[in-house]
């Protein structure tokens, strides 16, 4: 071993065989583990990377280096982070901005969900990963997910002698740039170069033969790697792209292939597998029927597709569709309140084969259930319009009988003052009128009662119709507020009040 690459291999040991002892020169150093608190890109003590290929460098290093353990922090999940972590990593690469979902990692991948959310948990324990915006769960509505920021880890810069410098003293601490490398880390980040200029893919296990079986086992120690050189790296989206780096370089391929390529084939061909689809099985139309239910009906929001599946199995058979469903379940007659949509379905779905066992039946019980749906939007409409020309007019009568009186007779005298009619004292008038319109105790206990119903419906029409200072004296201090609540509430996007 030579002198320069001495002191890169005390640092940075070459992964240990499987047979070796415990010990060496891992066990020495420290352990590389990020806690939950120190996963976010405030907190993080890492440096962003610039693009993903000077990222993948720092994956291959945290993976042969062996100083991140999983099953030191917890007993379940991988062992070590190994090949298919660096699949997860290069598909992670690849993005820009880095906000994979983590269904497009399982079908990029192969891997079960589970599995792909272990690997972005050691990614972000190894530093690799930070979060930006950490995405959310709701049940009923679609998953959102996260942003991350790849990380090269402070470890890999002591380890390599990398040097960096915060241009910005404003800035923070994981935009340091890099500026230089010891001579001792030089022959180690020309490996590493190397390794992320290659693509790692998924192992495939050959027992035709000794040779083959032997090849397969090295294959899922060490992982299968293809070389991408002559390759233009850029996200899926085409957003940004990087065409040199500090390990090597890479370049487009050249016009004369490009044209060659369009003289051939002017336009791609599409295969008649995928033109014509790929034609699904009895499982595969249970589990696809199951999917569209759980679409088209609100009460089937949430519940686990596979259970959809294993209780519509009979009219999935029968070659029913979503839409055939729905004319039953119109037959069968709607329901207001469910506990559990997959217990109601299994119900709703007893004998449904049997009793639409033709085409033309199912088709007849559509057309019920569409007409169904063109009377009740029908319907709406007319209510809306109702709605919009009773609250369009100047002034709307109240709903409580006392209420109304009093109105009515203030209008009386209105109207009698303005045709010229009875001319007394205005004083003794007034009183007598006031005397005469004061309501009584039984009177106010009915408008109070009134009111508390309209308040439990989340309506506010008999208090707002009178003045406030009427409606302070008449229904207190406590209703008055809770009417204020309500209608503050009824602005809200957030709340909604109503009855069924």
């Amino acid at each position: 071993m030579s002198a320069v690459a001495a002191p890169a291999a005390v640092v940075i040991p070459s992964p240990r065989p499987s047979g070796s002892p415990v010990g060496g020169a891992v066990d020495v150093l420290p352990a590389l583990f990020v806690p939950e608190a120190s996963q976010w890109l405030s907190t993080s003590a890492g440096r962003v990377a610039l693009e993903g290929y000077s990222w993948m460098q720092a994956v291959h290093w945290v993976a042969g280096s062996g100083l991140y353990k999983p099953r030191r922090h917890r007993s379940h999940g991988p062992r070590s982070f190994g090949v298919t972590t660096v699949r997860v990593a290069q598909e992670l690469a690849q993005l820009f901005p880095c906000r994979p979902g983590v269904e497009y990692l399982v079908r990029r991948t192969g891997l079960s969900e589970r599995s792909v959310e272990y690997h972005l948990g050691m990614l972000r324990e190894a530093g690799l990963l930070a979060y930006v915006v950490r995405g959310t769960r709701v049940r009923g509505e679609s998953a959102q997910a996260s942003e991350f920021a790849r990380m090269i880890p402070r470890e890999f810069d002591a380890a390599l002698g990398i040097r960096t410098v915060l241009r910005d003293d404003a800035a923070p601490e994981y935009t340091r740039a890099m500026t230089g490398i010891a001579e001792a880390g030089r022959e180690l980040m020309a490996k590493l170069a190397r390794k992320a200029s290659r693509k790692v893919r998924k192992p495939r296990s050959k027992t035709s033969s000794k040779a083959s079986v032997k090849g397969a086992r090295k294959g899922a120690e060490q992982g299968v790697v293809t070389a991408v050189s002559g390759e233009v790296r850029c996200t899926p989206m085409q957003v940004g792209s990087s065409g040199s780096s500090s390990a090597g370089t890479t370049s487009s391929p050249p016009e004369s292939k490009l044209a060659s390529a369009e003289a051939k084939s002017p336009t791609p061909k599409k295969s008649k597998a995928k033109a014509g689809g790929r034609k699904l099985n009895r499982v595969g139309r249970r589990y696809q029927l199951a999917r569209e239910l759980t679409q088209e009906l609100d009460w089937l929001r949430g519940c686990s597709v596979p259970r959809i599946a294993w209780v519509a199995r009979s009219v999935a058979d029968a070659g029913w569709t979503v839409t055939d469903v729905r004319g039953w379940l119109h037959l069968r007659g709607e329901t207001g309140r469910v506990h559990r949509g997959s217990g109601l379905l299994a119900v709703l779905l007893a004998g449904a084969e049997t009793v639409l066992d033709t085409p033309a039946k199912r088709a007849h019980a559509i057309d019920q259930w569409r007409g169904a749906q063109e009377a009740a939007r029908r319907h709406r409409i007319q209510q809306v319009r109702a709605r919009s020309e009773r609250y369009e007019g100047d002034w709307d009568a109240p709903t409580s009988r006392a209420v109304r009186n009093e109105v009515e007779a203030a209008f009386a005298q209105v109207r009698e003052a303005a045709n010229g009619g009875r001319r007394q004292d205005l004083g003794d008038v007034a009183d007598d009128q006031a005397l005469a319109l004061e309501p009584s105790e039984q009177e106010l206990a009915e408008l109070r009662a009134t009111a508390a119903g309209e308040l439990m419906r989340g309506e506010t029409t008999l208090i707002r119709s009178l003045d406030p200072e009427m409606s302070l004296r008449i229904f207190g201090e406590r209703m008055v507020r809770r009417a204020d609540q309500l209608e503050s509430g009824s602005r809200s996007s957030l709340m909604t009040y109503g009855h069924r």
